[in-house]
């Protein structure tokens, strides 16, 4: 019997290490989880594959599907939208495939009314300071986008408290393996394992 597969939101203020994590996770690209590709407005960037990185639509596509309630959760960022389907999310989730969103907490709380089940992980980097370090250590942003970033981060962080786990990405290594240990608990709940080993339970419960 498939088992249905897990929501996961993650979310993390810019530098906390959030994709890195998600992508050293995938990285053997499991069949049982896969991240979410979003629909996009924006142009591709050099490198990018119209299905693999983003779903890249047109403006009036986007609200389009919009209108036909296809978003779990969607917002508009500097002028280009951003968006989740909800049917692929569950055509995925019906296979057994654990799917991950990286995605911000306005998105996480929309994501949560929708499916109160969906877990969530926060991100937090250890200290301002290594954050800071973290986003000038890239050397692609200004001074003042770097300054914008960090005070956006705070915000950010703030809303922390509306997930179910917290990890401190000190140690990438060991965050990994926090976060893999998050996968692997959801997986063994009482409802979980109840609906894997349905068959098995009748039986060892059986006058």
């Amino acid at each position: 019997m498939t088992i249905r597969g897990n929501l996961f939101i993650v979310s993390a203020p810019s530098g906390a290490g959030k994709s890195s994590l998600i992508s050293a996770l995938l990285k053997d690209k499991p069949s049982d989880m896969q991240v979410s590709v979003s629909h996009t407005t924006r142009q591709p960037r050099p490198g990018e594959v119209n299905g693999q990185h983003y779903h890249f639509v047109s403006i009036e596509e986007f609200k389009a599907l919009i209108a036909a309630n296809a978003f779990f959760e969607w917002a508009e960022v500097f002028g280009n939208y951003y968006g989740t389907s909800r049917t692929v999310i569950e055509q995925t989730l019906a296979k057994g495939i654990d799917v991950f969103l990286d995605i911000d907490w306005q998105g996480g709380e929309q994501v949560k009314k929708l499916m109160p089940e969906a877990v969530g992980v926060f991100i937090l980097p250890p200290s301002k300071t290594e954050l800071a370090r973290r986003l000038t250590g890239r050397g692609q942003d200004s001074q003042d986008v770097i300054d914008s970033r960090m005070a956006q981060a705070v915000s950010e962080m703030s809303h922390y408290t509306q997930y179910d786990f917290v990890i401190v990405n000190d140690d990438f290594d060991t965050a990994l393996v926090d976060l893999q240990a998050i996968i692997r608990s959801q997986r063994l709940t009482c409802a979980s394992q109840s609906h894997t080993h349905n068959g098995m339970l009748v039986d060892l419960l059986a006058n």
